[in-house]
């Protein structure tokens, strides 16, 4: 139970800034110790991870600069688009121009 829960919120928290996959991973885990769907699901996904990162470090250092502007910009997008749907909490200062 407390696995599917962990899986659930971080399925839901996956759209915005935030661990929503490391909770997805997590919430994997828990459940991998009961049932073998889900250990076979995290293999899966600890295969695929390793592979993407091993792949990332064999690029060229420019490479994987870009690799990481990209997804610091994706980060960002999401953060603005989110803000922007849920607006801006109170405590973000004013001199934060883009939020508002």
């Amino acid at each position: 139970m407390v696995g599917g829960l962990v899986v659930l919120g971080g399925l839901l928290a996956i759209p915005f800034p935030g661990p929503g996959w490391l909770l997805v991973i997590a919430g994997l885990a828990i459940l991998a110790s009961e049932f073998e769907w889900a250990n076979r699901l995290l293999q899966f996904t600890k295969r695929r991870v390793r592979a993407w990162t091993d792949w990332v470090l064999d690029q060229p250092l420019w490479l994987r600069l870009l690799i990481g502007l990209a997804t610091a910009a994706i980060v960002y997008g999401v953060l603005v688009l989110s803000l922007r749907l849920t607006g801006v909490p109170d405590w973000i200062p004013d001199w934060v121009p883009l939020w508002r």
